[in-house]
């Protein structure tokens, strides 16, 4: 039997084309020519299998991941790579974001909305953090590419909104009655540490680290289940954890969180936690993967009772994509072997299931069995964001692996 950490070491030139090519001439190219609205600025997100708009609100979280998005590839990929044309396309599509963002996407106080209607016009009001998040990145990446001083601006200003709210993300807002039953959730120090080490790329004068690592320690500390995953939601009541909120799993943040940590502990060439990352990875698997149809569950009550969520059973692409990341990452870091297998196994899944050759980019919502749910590539959730992204850093680390990095 094949060895599968030579196996996949003998293929990383292989993977590392697959996921050029598939992000510069079939995902990139899906999104250039559908998603732009010159009319009014800012993005279409909700199209069709064949890239047809079909509904022309604009979500303030896919709007400033698209801005982000287009400047990072700016940033990062050459002239010499893709010609200087394309490239230029690139700047001019984030600011195209960037531009609608700044004139439409906050509120008097700096809070940015969860949506506008295509002209700008707000729809639903800035309830909770995750949208000036989005943005921070957003006119943090873009000061990058642009050197437009007032997107630095700007997203040093939302950063420290971020700061102030967290403990309270979504403020008046809040549904729950905290006397009677409060939670913090994963999501919050998750996201912020990667939005930190995405603002200290772009703006390196920067002070993160003692953010970065209280967030660290906040996920292993407060979200720790002792079988491995992370729970997505907490009480300091211990009859509150013993609820539909307090056992819900979410495999997908689990992984996604990982990866982000991992990252930031190859950074500091910290390798205890690259494999304190790699084995709750791996734990999370187990738990998360659908040992009858393949895919990774979108929710779990950890107990093993009926989840909340009536789409539990989905096989969603951002899950998956971003845990293809993580395991690439680790497998660079650390050659387990177990990381090779899991690799190999998601890869195979993902490609087969998600990923559409005769229109392009990647379906975003599966059925249990794997079978697409909804004929979409992009809609309120789903952007310009995840697939290319994944599609980017798995490159970088496989074409790292075939150079002997």
């Amino acid at each position: 039997m094949a060895d599968p950490v030579q196996e996949l070491k003998k293929n990383a030139e292989k993977y590392a084309k697959l996921y050029w090519d598939t992000l510069l001439k079939d995902v990139i190219p899906f999104w250039t020519k559908n998603s732009p609205d010159y009319e009014h600025g800012g993005y279409f997100t909700c199209l069709t299998t064949e890239g047809k708009v079909f509904d022309t609100d604009k979500f303030i979280w896919l709007q400033a991941r698209e801005v982000w998005m287009f400047s990072k590839l700016y940033n990062v990929i050459t002239d010499e790579q893709v010609g200087k044309e394309k490239r230029e396309e690139w700047l001019k599509l984030a600011k195209l974001g960037a531009d609608f963002l700044r004139q439409h996407g906050s509120d008097e106080n700096g809070a940015f909305y969860f949506s506008l209607e295509r002209t700008g016009k707000p729809l639903i009001a800035p309830y909770n953090i995750f949208s000036d998040c989005f943005a921070a990145m957003a006119f943090a990446q873009y000061f990058k590419a642009s050197h437009e001083e007032w997107s630095r601006a700007l997203a040093v200003q939302t950063y420290e909104n971020i700061e102030k709210r967290k403990s309270n993300p979504k403020g008046k807002w809040t549904k729950p009655i905290g006397e009677t039953r409060s939670f913090k959730a994963l999501s919050v120090p998750m996201i912020d540490i990667n939005l930190s080490m995405e603002m200290k790329e772009a703006i390196p004068e920067l002070d993160i680290e003692a953010r970065v690592m209280k967030n660290i320690d906040e996920v292993f500390n407060d979200f720790s289940d002792p079988r491995g995953f992370f729970r997505e939601c907490v009480s300091s009541d211990p009859k509150a954890n013993d609820s539909f909120e307090g056992r819900v799993i979410d495999p997908g943040h689990s992984l996604e969180a990982l990866w982000f940590i991992m990252d930031v502990a190859n950074r500091r060439n910290r390798k205890d936690l690259v494999e304190k990352c790699c084995d709750r990875i791996i734990k999370t698997l187990e738990w998360g993967w659908d040992k009858e149809f393949g895919g990774i569950y979108y929710f779990l009550d950890e107990k093993g009772y009926p989840p909340q969520q009536l789409e539990w059973d989905q096989k969603l692409w951002w899950v998956h994509l971003e845990t293809l990341v993580g395991l690439a990452l680790g497998f660079q870091l650390t050659q387990r072997k177990d990381f090779a297998e899991w690799y190999q196994k998601l890869h195979d899944y993902t490609w087969k299931n998600f990923h559409d050759p005769k229109h392009g980019e990647f379906f975003g919502y599966l059925n249990r069995r794997g079978e697409v749910l909804l004929q979409l590539k992009g809609g309120k959730w789903k952007g310009f964001f995840h697939v290319p992204r994944a599609l980017y850093l798995c490159h970088g680390i496989f074409n790292d692996i075939h150079n002997g990095k």
